[in-house]
Protein backbone atom coordinates (compact mmCIF):
# COMPACT_ATOMS: atom_id res chain seq x y z
CA UNK A 1 0.00 0.00 0.00
CA UNK A 2 2.64 2.56 0.97
CA UNK A 3 4.64 1.31 -2.82
CA UNK A 4 1.44 2.11 -4.02
CA UNK A 5 1.05 5.76 -2.49
CA UNK A 6 4.51 6.69 -3.29
CA UNK A 7 3.87 5.53 -7.25
CA UNK A 8 1.33 7.66 -6.96
CA UNK A 9 3.10 10.47 -5.72
CA UNK A 10 6.01 10.50 -8.19
CA UNK A 11 3.08 10.97 -11.17
CA UNK A 12 1.01 13.99 -9.61
CA UNK A 13 2.20 16.65 -11.49
CA UNK A 14 4.23 19.83 -8.84
CA UNK A 15 0.57 21.96 -8.62
CA UNK A 16 -1.40 18.78 -7.55
CA UNK A 17 1.01 17.91 -4.51
CA UNK A 18 1.69 21.42 -3.61
CA UNK A 19 -2.05 21.96 -3.52
CA UNK A 20 -3.27 18.98 -2.21
CA UNK A 21 0.07 19.85 0.57
CA UNK A 22 -1.14 23.23 1.10
CA UNK A 23 -5.28 22.32 1.24
CA UNK A 24 -4.26 19.56 4.32
CA UNK A 25 -2.46 22.14 6.33
CA UNK A 26 -4.34 25.05 5.89
CA UNK A 27 -7.69 22.99 6.96
CA UNK A 28 -5.97 21.52 10.40
CA UNK A 29 -4.90 25.08 11.31
CA UNK A 30 -8.35 26.48 10.20
CA UNK A 31 -10.27 24.20 12.01
CA UNK A 32 -8.01 24.29 15.13
CA UNK A 33 -8.27 28.14 14.90
CA UNK A 34 -12.43 27.85 14.65
CA UNK A 35 -12.37 25.46 17.28
CA UNK A 36 -10.27 27.66 20.18
CA UNK A 37 -12.18 30.32 18.90
CA UNK A 38 -15.80 28.91 19.90
CA UNK A 39 -14.36 27.95 22.93
CA UNK A 40 -12.96 31.38 23.94
CA UNK A 41 -15.90 33.53 22.86
CA UNK A 42 -18.48 31.57 24.50
CA UNK A 43 -16.42 31.99 28.03
CA UNK A 44 -15.86 35.41 27.09
CA UNK A 45 -19.51 36.00 26.63
CA UNK A 46 -19.97 34.44 29.90
CA UNK A 47 -17.60 36.56 31.76
CA UNK A 48 -19.43 39.53 30.00
CA UNK A 49 -22.62 38.31 30.97
CA UNK A 50 -21.89 38.25 34.85
CA UNK A 51 -21.97 42.20 35.98
CA UNK A 52 -25.14 42.43 34.07
CA UNK A 53 -27.34 41.90 36.60
CA UNK A 54 -25.59 44.51 39.14
CA UNK A 55 -25.34 47.18 36.22
CA UNK A 56 -29.18 46.65 35.50
CA UNK A 57 -29.60 47.25 39.52
CA UNK A 58 -27.57 50.38 39.30
CA UNK A 59 -29.28 51.51 36.50
CA UNK A 60 -32.77 50.90 38.75
CA UNK A 61 -31.57 52.75 41.26
CA UNK A 62 -30.47 55.82 39.67
CA UNK A 63 -33.69 56.06 37.52
CA UNK A 64 -35.40 56.00 41.05
CA UNK A 65 -33.24 58.44 42.26
CA UNK A 66 -34.46 60.75 39.03
CA UNK A 67 -38.40 60.13 40.19
CA UNK A 68 -37.99 61.35 43.30
CA UNK A 69 -36.11 64.10 42.51
CA UNK A 70 -38.07 65.20 39.42
CA UNK A 71 -40.60 64.82 42.22
CA UNK A 72 -39.43 67.03 44.85
CA UNK A 73 -38.59 69.84 42.03
CA UNK A 74 -42.37 69.99 40.83
CA UNK A 75 -43.60 70.42 44.60
CA UNK A 76 -41.09 73.15 45.10
CA UNK A 77 -41.55 74.87 41.69
CA UNK A 78 -44.40 73.53 40.08
CA UNK A 79 -43.00 74.24 36.56
CA UNK A 80 -44.22 72.33 33.27
CA UNK A 81 -40.40 71.28 32.75
CA UNK A 82 -40.27 69.25 36.16
CA UNK A 83 -43.69 67.58 35.80
CA UNK A 84 -42.11 66.58 32.21
CA UNK A 85 -39.04 65.10 33.96
CA UNK A 86 -41.19 63.19 36.30
CA UNK A 87 -42.99 61.45 33.50
CA UNK A 88 -39.91 60.39 31.70
CA UNK A 89 -37.87 59.22 34.45
CA UNK A 90 -41.55 57.67 35.59
CA UNK A 91 -41.46 55.80 32.32
CA UNK A 92 -37.91 55.08 32.10
CA UNK A 93 -38.43 53.58 35.83
CA UNK A 94 -41.11 51.16 34.48
CA UNK A 95 -39.20 49.63 31.57
CA UNK A 96 -36.27 48.76 34.10
CA UNK A 97 -39.04 46.90 36.88
CA UNK A 98 -40.60 45.14 34.01
CA UNK A 99 -36.80 42.85 34.23
CA UNK A 100 -37.21 42.03 37.47
CA UNK A 101 -38.51 38.85 39.06
CA UNK A 102 -42.29 38.92 39.80
CA UNK A 103 -42.72 34.72 39.90
CA UNK A 104 -43.72 33.66 43.46
CA UNK A 105 -39.88 31.56 44.04
CA UNK A 106 -38.24 30.42 47.52
CA UNK A 107 -34.52 31.74 46.27
CA UNK A 108 -33.20 34.53 48.26
CA UNK A 109 -31.78 37.02 45.43
CA UNK A 110 -35.13 36.32 42.62
CA UNK A 111 -37.55 36.85 46.09
CA UNK A 112 -35.77 40.51 46.67
CA UNK A 113 -36.24 41.10 43.32
CA UNK A 114 -40.00 40.46 43.41
CA UNK A 115 -40.03 42.80 46.45
CA UNK A 116 -38.17 45.54 44.83
CA UNK A 117 -40.79 45.72 41.88
CA UNK A 118 -44.08 45.45 44.42
CA UNK A 119 -42.65 48.38 46.22
CA UNK A 120 -41.80 50.06 43.39
CA UNK A 121 -45.69 49.66 42.11
CA UNK A 122 -47.03 51.11 45.21
CA UNK A 123 -44.31 53.85 45.00
CA UNK A 124 -45.13 54.93 41.36
CA UNK A 125 -48.75 54.91 42.63
CA UNK A 126 -48.08 57.53 45.26
CA UNK A 127 -45.98 59.50 43.65
CA UNK A 128 -48.67 60.19 40.87
CA UNK A 129 -51.31 60.79 43.41
CA UNK A 130 -48.80 63.45 45.16
CA UNK A 131 -48.27 65.41 41.89
CA UNK A 132 -51.85 65.30 41.42
CA UNK A 133 -53.08 66.73 44.95
CA UNK A 134 -49.87 69.45 44.13
CA UNK A 135 -52.01 70.05 40.81
CA UNK A 136 -55.22 70.19 43.30
CA UNK A 137 -53.29 72.75 45.24
CA UNK A 138 -54.40 70.31 48.60
CA UNK A 139 -51.33 70.69 50.54
CA UNK A 140 -52.43 68.72 53.65
CA UNK A 141 -53.24 65.37 51.37
CA UNK A 142 -49.66 65.76 49.13
CA UNK A 143 -47.42 66.85 52.14
CA UNK A 144 -48.41 63.71 53.59
CA UNK A 145 -48.59 61.42 50.53
CA UNK A 146 -45.38 63.07 50.08
CA UNK A 147 -44.09 61.57 53.54
CA UNK A 148 -45.45 57.91 52.54
CA UNK A 149 -43.65 58.10 48.67
CA UNK A 150 -40.60 59.30 50.97
CA UNK A 151 -40.25 56.31 53.22
CA UNK A 152 -40.89 53.97 49.94
CA UNK A 153 -38.50 55.22 48.08
CA UNK A 154 -35.97 55.00 50.95
CA UNK A 155 -36.95 51.31 51.69
CA UNK A 156 -36.34 50.54 47.56
CA UNK A 157 -33.33 51.83 47.56
CA UNK A 158 -32.19 49.57 50.79
CA UNK A 159 -33.64 46.38 48.80
CA UNK A 160 -31.49 47.34 45.67
CA UNK A 161 -28.59 48.03 47.54
CA UNK A 162 -28.90 44.71 49.17
CA UNK A 163 -29.93 42.81 46.00
CA UNK A 164 -26.88 45.12 44.53
CA UNK A 165 -24.23 43.39 47.37
CA UNK A 166 -25.67 39.80 47.08
CA UNK A 167 -25.45 39.89 43.39
CA UNK A 168 -21.49 40.87 43.50
CA UNK A 169 -20.77 38.51 45.92
CA UNK A 170 -22.01 35.93 43.92
CA UNK A 171 -20.49 37.48 40.53
CA UNK A 172 -17.34 37.97 42.14
CA UNK A 173 -17.08 34.15 42.91
CA UNK A 174 -18.35 33.12 39.14
CA UNK A 175 -16.34 35.80 37.62
CA UNK A 176 -13.18 34.37 39.61
CA UNK A 177 -14.13 30.96 37.94
CA UNK A 178 -14.45 32.16 34.56
CA UNK A 179 -11.18 33.49 34.67
CA UNK A 180 -9.49 30.50 35.92
CA UNK A 181 -11.15 28.73 33.24
CA UNK A 182 -10.32 31.50 30.53
CA UNK A 183 -6.88 31.36 31.31
CA UNK A 184 -6.44 27.81 31.35
CA UNK A 185 -8.08 27.23 27.94
CA UNK A 186 -5.75 30.12 26.12
CA UNK A 187 -2.55 27.85 28.38
CA UNK A 188 -4.34 24.69 25.94
CA UNK A 189 -5.29 26.66 22.93
CA UNK A 190 -1.72 28.11 22.55
CA UNK A 191 0.20 24.19 23.25
CA UNK A 192 -2.54 23.21 20.67
CA UNK A 193 -1.94 25.59 18.31
CA UNK A 194 2.23 24.76 18.87
CA UNK A 195 1.63 21.30 18.16
CA UNK A 196 -0.55 21.99 15.20
CA UNK A 197 1.83 24.66 13.80
CA UNK A 198 5.17 22.28 14.21
CA UNK A 199 3.52 18.89 12.96
CA UNK A 200 2.45 20.83 9.97
CA UNK A 201 5.44 22.70 9.33
CA UNK A 202 7.35 19.10 9.73
CA UNK A 203 4.92 18.24 7.24
CA UNK A 204 6.11 20.71 4.66
CA UNK A 205 9.08 20.76 5.31
CA UNK A 206 9.00 17.01 4.34
CA UNK A 207 7.10 17.13 1.11
CA UNK A 208 8.49 20.14 -0.09
CA UNK A 209 12.11 18.80 0.51
CA UNK A 210 10.68 15.63 -1.93
CA UNK A 211 9.76 18.07 -4.71
CA UNK A 212 12.29 21.12 -4.70
CA UNK A 213 15.41 18.53 -4.20
CA UNK A 214 15.23 17.86 -8.06
CA UNK A 215 14.54 21.10 -8.83
CA UNK A 216 17.89 22.08 -6.64
CA UNK A 217 19.58 19.63 -8.48
CA UNK A 218 18.42 20.90 -11.72
CA UNK A 219 18.91 24.60 -11.06
CA UNK A 220 23.21 23.61 -10.28
CA UNK A 221 23.17 21.67 -13.79
CA UNK A 222 21.47 24.64 -15.40
CA UNK A 223 24.26 26.84 -13.25
CA UNK A 224 26.93 25.11 -13.98
CA UNK A 225 26.05 25.05 -18.14
CA UNK A 226 25.58 28.93 -17.99
CA UNK A 227 29.38 28.83 -16.58
CA UNK A 228 30.20 27.23 -19.71
CA UNK A 229 30.76 24.12 -17.81
CA UNK A 230 29.18 21.39 -20.57
CA UNK A 231 30.59 18.28 -19.34
CA UNK A 232 28.55 17.93 -16.37
CA UNK A 233 26.80 14.07 -15.67
CA UNK A 234 23.27 13.39 -16.83
CA UNK A 235 20.99 13.92 -14.13
CA UNK A 236 18.91 11.23 -12.87
CA UNK A 237 15.07 11.32 -13.58
CA UNK A 238 13.40 11.15 -10.16
CA UNK A 239 9.63 11.24 -11.11
CA UNK A 240 7.53 12.18 -14.03
CA UNK A 241 5.67 15.00 -13.24
CA UNK A 242 6.87 18.49 -14.69
CA UNK A 243 10.24 18.64 -12.74
CA UNK A 244 11.68 15.04 -14.59
CA UNK A 245 10.24 15.94 -17.87
CA UNK A 246 12.83 19.09 -17.63
CA UNK A 247 15.64 17.31 -16.56
CA UNK A 248 15.05 14.72 -19.68
CA UNK A 249 15.00 17.26 -22.00
CA UNK A 250 17.80 19.60 -20.37
CA UNK A 251 19.99 16.69 -20.86
CA UNK A 252 19.15 16.39 -24.03
CA UNK A 253 19.91 20.31 -24.70
CA UNK A 254 23.32 19.62 -23.00
CA UNK A 255 24.37 16.72 -25.06
CA UNK A 256 23.22 18.97 -28.34
CA UNK A 257 25.03 21.74 -26.97
CA UNK A 258 28.26 19.96 -26.61
CA UNK A 259 28.08 18.82 -30.29
CA UNK A 260 27.36 22.22 -31.72
CA UNK A 261 27.90 25.24 -30.14
CA UNK A 262 32.03 25.86 -31.44
CA UNK A 263 30.25 25.96 -34.47
CA UNK A 264 27.35 27.97 -33.76
CA UNK A 265 29.86 30.61 -32.28
CA UNK A 266 31.68 30.80 -35.75
CA UNK A 267 28.38 31.44 -37.26
CA UNK A 268 27.14 33.97 -35.05
CA UNK A 269 30.38 35.89 -35.63
CA UNK A 270 30.41 35.62 -39.22
CA UNK A 271 27.02 36.98 -39.30
CA UNK A 272 27.65 39.85 -37.04
CA UNK A 273 30.57 40.53 -39.22
CA UNK A 274 28.36 40.90 -42.31
CA UNK A 275 25.98 42.50 -40.91
CA UNK A 276 27.92 45.21 -39.18
CA UNK A 277 29.61 45.74 -42.98
CA UNK A 278 25.94 45.86 -44.22
CA UNK A 279 25.08 48.83 -42.13
CA UNK A 280 28.34 50.63 -43.31
CA UNK A 281 27.36 50.32 -46.74
CA UNK A 282 23.86 50.61 -46.22
CA UNK A 283 24.69 54.16 -44.45
CA UNK A 284 27.85 55.43 -47.52
CA UNK A 285 25.32 54.80 -49.87
CA UNK A 286 21.99 56.72 -48.48
CA UNK A 287 24.99 59.09 -47.92
CA UNK A 288 25.66 59.05 -51.48
CA UNK A 289 22.27 59.33 -52.43
CA UNK A 290 21.63 62.25 -50.85
CA UNK A 291 24.71 64.04 -51.79
CA UNK A 292 23.78 63.11 -55.43
CA UNK A 293 20.03 63.78 -54.77
CA UNK A 294 20.72 67.37 -53.95
CA UNK A 295 23.35 68.19 -56.18
CA UNK A 296 21.18 69.04 -59.01
CA UNK A 297 20.76 72.48 -59.90
CA UNK A 298 20.33 73.68 -63.60
CA UNK A 299 22.40 76.47 -64.36
CA UNK A 300 19.55 77.78 -66.90
CA UNK A 301 17.45 79.28 -64.36
CA UNK A 302 20.61 81.13 -63.01
CA UNK A 303 21.12 82.30 -66.52
CA UNK A 304 17.68 83.35 -66.54
CA UNK A 305 16.98 85.32 -63.28
CA UNK A 306 20.42 86.65 -63.76
CA UNK A 307 19.00 88.45 -66.76
CA UNK A 308 15.75 89.30 -65.60
CA UNK A 309 17.75 91.27 -63.09
CA UNK A 310 19.92 93.07 -65.89
CA UNK A 311 16.91 94.09 -67.46
CA UNK A 312 15.21 95.10 -64.27
CA UNK A 313 18.54 97.52 -63.52
CA UNK A 314 18.36 99.37 -66.98
CA UNK A 315 14.56 100.20 -66.71
CA UNK A 316 14.34 100.80 -62.67
CA UNK A 317 16.02 102.52 -60.17
CA UNK A 318 19.14 100.55 -58.49
CA UNK A 319 16.92 100.19 -55.17
CA UNK A 320 14.64 97.41 -56.72
CA UNK A 321 17.21 95.74 -58.72
CA UNK A 322 19.50 95.63 -55.25
CA UNK A 323 16.59 93.97 -54.10
CA UNK A 324 16.17 91.53 -56.45
CA UNK A 325 19.95 90.70 -56.57
CA UNK A 326 19.56 90.46 -52.82
CA UNK A 327 16.80 87.95 -53.09
CA UNK A 328 18.69 86.39 -56.01
CA UNK A 329 21.70 86.19 -53.89
CA UNK A 330 19.90 84.70 -51.18
CA UNK A 331 18.41 82.04 -53.03
CA UNK A 332 21.14 80.43 -54.49
CA UNK A 333 23.19 81.15 -51.36
CA UNK A 334 20.77 78.98 -49.73
CA UNK A 335 21.22 76.14 -52.43
CA UNK A 336 25.29 76.43 -52.23
CA UNK A 337 25.01 76.43 -48.04
CA UNK A 338 21.85 73.56 -47.92
CA UNK A 339 23.74 70.88 -50.31
CA UNK A 340 24.33 68.73 -47.62
CA UNK A 341 22.15 69.43 -44.71
CA UNK A 342 18.48 69.39 -43.56
CA UNK A 343 16.84 72.34 -43.12
CA UNK A 344 13.96 73.71 -40.68
CA UNK A 345 11.13 74.49 -41.89
CA UNK A 346 11.37 78.12 -41.30
CA UNK A 347 14.49 78.78 -44.06
CA UNK A 348 12.28 76.07 -46.59
CA UNK A 349 9.44 78.59 -46.20
CA UNK A 350 11.82 81.94 -46.36
CA UNK A 351 13.32 79.97 -49.89
CA UNK A 352 9.73 80.05 -51.14
CA UNK A 353 8.90 83.23 -50.25
CA UNK A 354 12.60 84.09 -52.18
CA UNK A 355 11.67 82.23 -55.15
CA UNK A 356 8.05 83.61 -55.90
CA UNK A 357 9.91 87.07 -55.47
CA UNK A 358 11.90 86.12 -58.39
CA UNK A 359 9.47 84.94 -60.47
CA UNK A 360 6.89 88.04 -59.92
CA UNK A 361 9.96 90.37 -60.91
CA UNK A 362 10.66 88.17 -63.81
CA UNK A 363 6.83 87.66 -65.09
CA UNK A 364 5.43 91.27 -63.91
CA UNK A 365 3.74 90.12 -61.01
CA UNK A 366 1.50 87.66 -62.46
CA UNK A 367 1.28 85.19 -59.06
CA UNK A 368 -0.79 85.68 -56.67
CA UNK A 369 1.10 84.08 -53.49
CA UNK A 370 -0.36 83.88 -49.75
CA UNK A 371 0.74 81.54 -46.82
CA UNK A 372 -0.87 80.19 -43.94
CA UNK A 373 1.54 79.12 -41.38
CA UNK A 374 1.35 77.05 -37.64
CA UNK A 375 4.44 79.30 -36.32
CA UNK A 376 4.75 76.37 -33.92
CA UNK A 377 5.83 74.52 -36.54
CA UNK A 378 8.68 76.67 -38.10
CA UNK A 379 11.78 74.43 -35.92
CA UNK A 380 10.57 71.20 -37.46
CA UNK A 381 13.89 69.57 -39.58
CA UNK A 382 12.74 68.66 -42.72
CA UNK A 383 15.28 67.63 -45.62
CA UNK A 384 16.80 70.72 -47.67
CA UNK A 385 15.08 72.07 -51.08
CA UNK A 386 11.95 70.38 -50.77
CA UNK A 387 9.14 73.25 -50.70
CA UNK A 388 10.89 75.18 -53.62
CA UNK A 389 10.42 72.48 -56.73
CA UNK A 390 7.15 71.94 -55.61
CA UNK A 391 6.46 75.50 -56.13
CA UNK A 392 8.29 75.89 -59.29
CA UNK A 393 5.99 72.58 -60.39
CA UNK A 394 3.03 74.52 -59.45
CA UNK A 395 4.26 77.55 -61.23
CA UNK A 396 5.56 75.76 -64.55
CA UNK A 397 3.20 73.13 -65.22
CA UNK A 398 0.44 74.72 -63.41
CA UNK A 399 -0.06 78.39 -63.46
CA UNK A 400 2.26 79.32 -66.06
CA UNK A 401 0.29 79.18 -69.16
CA UNK A 402 -3.36 79.81 -67.74
CA UNK A 403 -5.49 82.43 -69.29
CA UNK A 404 -6.66 83.82 -65.44
CA UNK A 405 -5.16 85.39 -62.85
CA UNK A 406 -2.57 82.33 -61.14
CA UNK A 407 -2.44 82.13 -57.19
CA UNK A 408 0.30 79.95 -55.18
CA UNK A 409 -1.07 79.09 -51.57
CA UNK A 410 1.10 77.85 -48.95
CA UNK A 411 0.33 76.47 -45.74
CA UNK A 412 1.73 74.21 -43.01
CA UNK A 413 -0.35 73.08 -39.97
CA UNK A 414 -0.70 69.86 -37.55
CA UNK A 415 -3.74 67.07 -37.87
CA UNK A 416 -3.95 64.11 -35.65
CA UNK A 417 -0.45 63.90 -34.96
CA UNK A 418 1.19 65.17 -38.48
CA UNK A 419 2.68 67.91 -39.56
CA UNK A 420 0.88 68.82 -42.93
CA UNK A 421 2.64 71.19 -45.94
CA UNK A 422 0.33 71.52 -48.37
CA UNK A 423 1.03 73.91 -51.86
CA UNK A 424 -1.88 74.60 -53.74
CA UNK A 425 -2.56 76.36 -57.06
CA UNK A 426 -5.77 77.51 -59.17
CA UNK A 427 -3.72 76.28 -62.67
CA UNK A 428 -4.32 73.71 -64.87
CA UNK A 429 -4.61 70.41 -62.71
CA UNK A 430 -3.63 66.73 -63.27
CA UNK A 431 -5.75 63.55 -64.14
CA UNK A 432 -6.09 60.97 -62.21
CA UNK A 433 -4.11 58.82 -64.42
CA UNK A 434 -1.44 61.23 -65.01
CA UNK A 435 -1.45 61.43 -60.86
CA UNK A 436 -0.95 57.91 -60.37
CA UNK A 437 1.72 57.59 -62.88
CA UNK A 438 3.79 60.63 -61.21
CA UNK A 439 3.24 59.11 -57.78
CA UNK A 440 4.29 55.80 -58.74
CA UNK A 441 7.36 56.61 -60.78
CA UNK A 442 6.36 55.96 -64.08
CA UNK A 443 6.75 59.50 -65.72
CA UNK A 444 10.21 59.87 -66.42
CA UNK A 445 11.51 62.84 -68.59
CA UNK A 446 8.97 65.44 -67.71
CA UNK A 447 8.16 68.56 -65.78
CA UNK A 448 7.06 66.52 -62.18
CA UNK A 449 10.30 64.14 -62.58
CA UNK A 450 12.51 66.98 -63.36
CA UNK A 451 11.74 70.51 -63.25
CA UNK A 452 13.40 73.32 -64.63
CA UNK A 453 16.04 73.29 -61.48
CA UNK A 454 16.80 70.10 -62.13
CA UNK A 455 15.03 68.60 -58.54
CA UNK A 456 11.72 67.29 -59.95
CA UNK A 457 9.17 65.46 -57.64
CA UNK A 458 10.43 61.82 -57.61
CA UNK A 459 13.54 63.40 -55.89
CA UNK A 460 11.43 65.10 -53.50
CA UNK A 461 9.65 62.16 -52.81
CA UNK A 462 12.75 59.98 -52.56
CA UNK A 463 14.41 62.67 -49.85
CA UNK A 464 11.44 62.61 -47.92
CA UNK A 465 11.62 58.59 -48.01
CA UNK A 466 15.38 58.39 -46.72
CA UNK A 467 15.14 61.40 -44.27
CA UNK A 468 11.91 60.00 -42.33
CA UNK A 469 13.17 56.52 -43.40
CA UNK A 470 9.34 55.61 -45.08
CA UNK A 471 7.40 57.24 -42.45
CA UNK A 472 6.81 60.46 -45.01
CA UNK A 473 3.51 60.51 -47.54
CA UNK A 474 3.65 62.85 -50.72
CA UNK A 475 0.45 63.00 -52.43
CA UNK A 476 -1.60 64.99 -55.24
CA UNK A 477 -4.87 65.96 -55.20
CA UNK A 478 -6.75 67.47 -58.52
CA UNK A 479 -10.28 67.19 -59.15
CA UNK A 480 -9.46 67.42 -62.78
CA UNK A 481 -8.17 69.74 -66.05
CA UNK A 482 -8.25 73.37 -65.12
CA UNK A 483 -9.74 72.84 -61.58
CA UNK A 484 -6.39 73.04 -59.97
CA UNK A 485 -3.91 70.79 -57.60
CA UNK A 486 -2.61 70.01 -54.17
CA UNK A 487 0.27 68.43 -53.32
CA UNK A 488 0.34 67.44 -49.30
CA UNK A 489 3.06 66.70 -47.86
CA UNK A 490 2.48 64.57 -44.38
CA UNK A 491 5.30 63.93 -42.50
CA UNK A 492 5.17 62.44 -38.27
CA UNK A 493 5.27 64.71 -35.38
CA UNK A 494 8.28 63.38 -34.48
CA UNK A 495 11.03 61.51 -36.85
CA UNK A 496 11.18 58.54 -35.14
CA UNK A 497 7.24 57.60 -34.76
CA UNK A 498 5.33 57.79 -37.91
CA UNK A 499 1.90 56.05 -35.94
CA UNK A 500 -0.17 59.17 -37.77
CA UNK A 501 0.97 58.28 -40.95
CA UNK A 502 -1.25 55.55 -42.49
Amino acid sequence: MDKWNFSKWNYMTLQQKLTGLFLLTSIVILAVNLMMYGIINAMTGRVESVYISNVTLNELSDTLDHVQQSMENYLNTKSSDSVEAYYRSEQDYRLLMDKLNVRITDHGMMLMEKNIYNLSVGYLKLTAEVIQAKRGRNVEKYGMLYEDAEGLYEDIHTFIYSLNNEQFRDNSQNYQLLMESLKYMEVISVGVLLFVLLGNISLIITSTKAVTKPLHQLAQAADEVANGNFQIDKMAVQSMDEVGIVTGAFNQMVESIRDYIEQLRITLERENMLKERELKMQSHLIDAQLKYLQAQINPHFLFNTLNAGAQLAMMEDAEKTGQFLENVAEFFRYNVRKNEQDAALAEEIHLVDNYVYILNVRFAEEILYSKDVDESLLDIRVPSMILQPLVENAFHYGIRDIDWKGRIELSVYQKQGCICISIWDNGAGIEQERIRQILSGELRGNGYQSGSNGIGMKNVMERLRLYFHDKAKLEIFSEGINKGTEILITIPGDKEDGSCIE
